[in-house]
């Protein structure tokens, strides 16, 4: 939570937190400013200190609006910056930064540095605050324990926030259910009444209406793939594709708030009308480690423990998994899942080679659960996935709770 980052800057030898861009699909920056309509700024906060808060003039009441002490970038006139830097322009940018930091009484130290922007503009530009102010450290994460390890375990209002978009999501996969369902089928197919298919961009286009229409967004786009493509498990579909009847469709939905809020996660698996008895053994294996890792779930245990368990449970069961086949295309290929939150991936990591003792299941921690198996020469994929989270009493929840049936019956 926030009140861990000053430890964790201690912990991981950070001075300064600089947080760089948008205050709106940014998620350092939402996290610690709550968002906003800000198109560029500059959030800094000194290990034992409150933030500050960097702007354009013509933002500085939606960033006043964040509760954290506001600056604006009118207080470094470029005129004077130009002056000072020879009419070097990178140089002057850089010289906002060395101002900056001046009156936040930081001359050295190592400074943490996040945010969402051009990687080259970012890497020329921090260069040059380097050369300005030879005591600075700029330093970034590719495996990050501090930022993230602080945003993996969440307050009771982000929780509520989780729980909403969940709501959301699961009203918009029964609006899909329906519109499936409802569809009259012609050559093993859904059509219109005028015969014309429909289609799977069709459905995906409907999803994001249905998504606007609640005041969320899809900017990771969605996961609507059948047959072969439900047996890659990021496979988004074929969008001109016609929707069959009995083959399976992973439909795997992960939208957030709008203005690049909090995430939700959810898959689930159908086919319409009927299914073969090869597809419904196999949703059956993965709908019995779903429930047997559910039923396992132990607060403060090492996320990635499941992942290891779900391997034993796949490979008993005849399925190859990565545990002792790495490369395998086939059976299950993935964790078995992620913290939610601000990004639609975040710790605790259940991944066995990249997680780190931080990635728990500890009370506050909202995360996805989601088992598969995969068979993209067969023509199948099963997913199923929940978005969990673990209350202060230990206790593990569903945030939105969706019935699992594989088939969905034609109406008419």
């Amino acid at each position: 939570m926030k009140k861990d980052l000053d430890q964790l800057m201690q912990k991981y030898d950070i001075d300064v937190l600089l947080v760089t861009g948008a205050a709106q699909h940014n998620p350092a920056m939402v996290y610690l400013t709550g968002g906003g309509h800000i198109t560029g700024a500059d959030l800094i906060k000194k290990r034992g200190s409150d933030p500050v808060l960097f702007c354009g003039a013509m933002e500085r009441e939606e960033a006043m609006r964040t509760g954290i002490k506001t600056i604006v970038y009118s207080r470094y006139p470029l005129d004077e910056r130009m002056k000072l830097a020879e009419g070097n322009s990178d140089r002057a940018a850089a010289l906002r930064y060395k101002m900056m930091f001046a009156d936040l009484g930081i001359q050295s130290g190592n400074v943490a540095i996040y945010g969402e922007g051009d990687v080259g503009s970012f890497y020329t530009l921090f260069s040059r605050v380097e050369e300005e102010m030879p005591g600075l450290n700029f330093r970034g994460f590719l495996q990050d324990e501090l930022l993230m390890t602080a945003m993996m375990t969440k307050d009771q209002e982000e929780i509520e926030r989780v729980r909403r978009m969940g709501k959301i999501t699961t009203e918009v996969v029964a609006k899909t259910a329906d519109f499936l369902t409802g569809q009259k089928t012609k050559d093993g197919m859904l059509v219109h009444s005028d015969g014309t298919p429909v289609t799977i961009g069709e459905v995906k286009g409907l999803i994001n209406l249905w998504l606007a229409e609640r005041n969320a967004e899809n900017p990771e786009g969605t996961i609507f793939a059948q047959g072969h493509d439900a047996g890659v498990p990021h496979s988004t579909g074929t969008n001109s594709a016609a929707i069959k009847l009995g083959e399976p469709i992973v439909y795997d939905i992960f939208p957030c708030e709008a203005g690049g809020g909090y995430y939700y996660d959810f898959t689930r698996t159908w086919c319409l009308g009927f299914a073969s008895d090869a597809m419904q053994k196999l949703y059956d294996d993965v709908y019995t480690v779903y429930r047997a890792m559910a039923a396992e779930l132990k607060v403060n245990a090492p996320y990635s423990h499941y992942q290891v368990r779900t391997c034993e449970m796949f490979e008993k069961m005849g399925h190859p998994t990565i545990m002792n086949t790495p490369a395998t295309e086939n059976g299950y290929v993935h964790s078995l899942g992620h913290g939610v939150g601000l990004r639609i991936h975040e710790k605790p990591s259940a991944s066995v080679a990249m997680s780190s003792p931080s990635d728990i299941l500890a009370p506050g921690v909202v995360f996805a659960m989601e088992p598969g198996l995969y068979y993209p020469e067969k023509g199948m994929g099963v997913r199923i996935e929940d978005t969990f989270t673990v209350d202060a009493n230990g206790r593990f929840e569903t945030l939105a709770e969706y019935p699992k049936d594989l088939i969905l019956p034609i109406r008419q």
